[in-house]
């Protein structure tokens, strides 16, 4: 906290003796007022951030007795500021992506407390190291709110020896967030001694600490007794909470505190000060909706789509504002009083987008980029549409162009870079579609087209060498979908699941050996997954067709269930295997020719 910066804060020489730096308190004091509930959270505050490792360098920090600078705290007394101001308690359990929300409190007829300013993340970090538990997901596993997954964790010590002089975090004391079958794992070790922090609370006298040391046999290990004796020390009896307190109980003057003290510095991003200040002028609380939004999109087709605050903030901006970069002015009362008059049909118009996407066969892995889903939800809201969007039977024609555009967009990539700009124009060639009262208006692909055609980097059309490159794209791949949704968006996706899949089997293509070809050209032309795995031997098909070819060779395939190979892209040449070379030279052909068709 800068304290030079203090007495810009207050309009009198009297406000600045009533306010200022008072008796530190010791952590386990700080503790307790988060346990008794005397510290909360004002709405202003963003969610806690911090990641286990700066936890464990918090409490290395700590014991080797570095300082962890001072806090800010706000005063709470007047009825006028609980009634009319939200408030939050701390976060005790965290459990990443499912558990980071704050819990609400009624804070009208409670007592007097003290609202945390500055210093969030560090005092809800002591908290969760001493009394509460850390989840977050492990490498490689889904995004499922389970042990499996997400396990539960508590912050251990090491108390049988220092870290190594050279060690990536240059720590002393080895703190550890240990899973409950980490934390047996390294019990195994006999001259392996964890410490579970939580356990240090049950002690309140130094006697005690040193009866439980004789207790466990540890009077001949120097660093153990020492370590845990300092570690009760620092809890304990170092007074380290040094903090300011501010008394006004003028909301207005107290967000401007908040803005200035962490406007200037990492710990908080721009983004999270512009959700800070939405949050304050919002009258029900943004703290709740907005993450709700994010939770419900979450839900949405399997994985889900994973979004985040920013993405919310911006689509209201670009629903509402001229202006939609991030800045603190477009996010003044009058912005989200609009905002919050109109948060149901945005909430229902973005839900309604992403399950519309989902239907068209997206997931969160394909659409690689979310800010392509705003001008959707713009589309869907301005046109009122957002109640009967994803019915089977209507907007079929919207359903067809938005695909295309979103495909070729995202295979473009568009939205890389000056996603502003690119916004701004998408919106332009939409609001002028709506105002159109000469037709019936339709997601305006082509005026669309026409606002970036002149721009290089930014419009729709595709070059031969683009196109090249497009098919050989592989199965796995991100842009796989898309760029056969594309391909084939003469097909009905409307609430179909449709797969992608390979028109001569892959596993012909795995069993093979040297010594089945005449040439080496042929075999490597044949074990190449550029031709066998890429999209010119792919195709997309209904679950249903699927389900029917599965392993099937192609020619089978095709003649068995009277397939209509001209709705396939599939060309009319042989489909015997020993012809595939001839077979993906054509239909590269084919495809080429579909794909300027469609972009056209």
């Amino acid at each position: 906290m800068n304290v030079g910066l203090r007495p810009t804060f207050f309009k009198s020489q009297k406000k600045i003796m009533s306010s200022g730096f008072v008796n530190p308190i010791t952590i386990k004091e700080a503790i307790d007022k988060i346990v008794d509930r005397t510290y909360l959270l004002p709405a202003i505050q963003r969610k806690f951030v911090w990641s286990s490792d700066q936890i464990e360098i918090l409490f290395d920090s700590i014991m080797r007795g570095y300082p962890i600078n001072s806090f800010m705290f706000w005063e709470v007394k007047e009825d006028k500021v609980k009634n009319e101001f939200k408030f939050y308690q701390f976060l005790t359990e965290y459990r990443q992506f499912f558990k980071e929300d704050n819990p609400d409190i009624d804070t009208k007829g409670y007592k007097d407390f003290l609202a945390v300013i500055d210093g969030q993340q560090r005092l809800t970090s002591l908290y969760i190291g001493l009394k509460g538990s850390y989840a977050y997901k492990l490498p490689r596993k889904w995004w499922y709110n389970n042990e499996e997954n997400l396990p539960t964790r508590h912050l251990y010590l090491n108390l049988s020896q220092a870290l190594p002089d050279e060690n990536e975090r240059q720590m002393i004391y080895d703190f550890q967030f240990l899973t409950k079958q980490e934390f047996e794992k390294k019990s195994e070790d006999l001259y392996s001694i964890w410490y579970k922090i939580n356990d240090i609370l049950t002690f309140k006298t130094k006697d005690e600490i040193d009866n439980y040391i004789d207790s466990k046999g540890w009077l001949n290990k120097d660093f153990t007794k020492q370590t845990i004796r300092k570690l009760f020390e620092v809890i304990f009896k170092e007074p380290l909470i040094n903090y300011y307190l501010e008394k006004t109980q003028e909301i207005d003057t107290v967000l401007d505190i908040f803005i200035r003290t962490n406007s200037g510095g990492e710990p908080l991003s721009f983004s999270d000060l512009l959700m800070s200040i939405t949050t304050a002028h919002w009258k029900s609380d943004a703290r709740k909706e907005i993450p709700d939004v994010v939770n419900k999109v979450f839900e949405i087709g399997n994985p889900g789509f994973l979004i985040n605050k920013d993405f919310v903030l911006k689509t209201c901006l670009v629903l509402f504002n001229d202006n939609i970069k991030f800045q603190v002015k477009n996010f003044d009362q009058s912005n989200v009083i609009i905002f919050e008059k109109n948060w149901d049909r945005i909430k229902k118009s973005i839900t309604e987008a992403f399950t519309l996407l989902a239907n068209l066969g997206f997931n969160n892995q394909n659409l690689r980029a979310k800010n392509a889903v705003i001008p959707i939800i713009y589309y869907i809201y301005h046109r009122g549409i957002e109640n009967d969007i994803n019915s089977p039977i209507k907007h079929k024609d919207d359903k067809q162009l938005i695909r295309k555009w979103l495909c070729a967009s995202l295979l473009k990539g568009v939205f890389g870079s000056q996603s502003d700009t690119v916004l701004g124009g998408l919106r332009k060639a939409i609001k002028a579609e709506l105002a159109d009262t000469t037709k019936q208006p339709t997601f305006p692909l082509d005026r669309i087209k026409d606002e970036f055609k002149a721009n290089p980097a930014k419009n729709l059309s595709f070059d031969d060498e683009l196109i090249e490159g497009l098919l050989t794209t592989q199965k796995d791949a991100p842009d796989c979908f898309a760029i056969l949704s594309l391909i084939y968006s003469h097909l009905n996706f409307g609430n179909q699941d449709y797969h992608k899949d390979h028109l001569h089997p892959a596993s012909y293509f795995n069993g093979i050996k040297k010594a089945d070809f005449q040439t080496e050209d042929d075999f490597n032309f044949y074990k190449d997954p550029t031709n066998w795995n890429g999209i010119g031997n792919l195709q997309l098909l209904n679950g249903t067709l699927n389900q029917s070819k599965l392993a099937s060779p192609l020619k089978d395939w095709v003649t068995t269930n009277n397939i209509d190979k001209v709705n396939q892209l599939i060309p009319n040449e042989s489909l015997d295997i020993v012809d595939f070379k001839n077979f993906v030279i054509k239909r590269k052909e084919l495809l080429k020719t579909q794909l300027k068709n469609m972009v056209v």
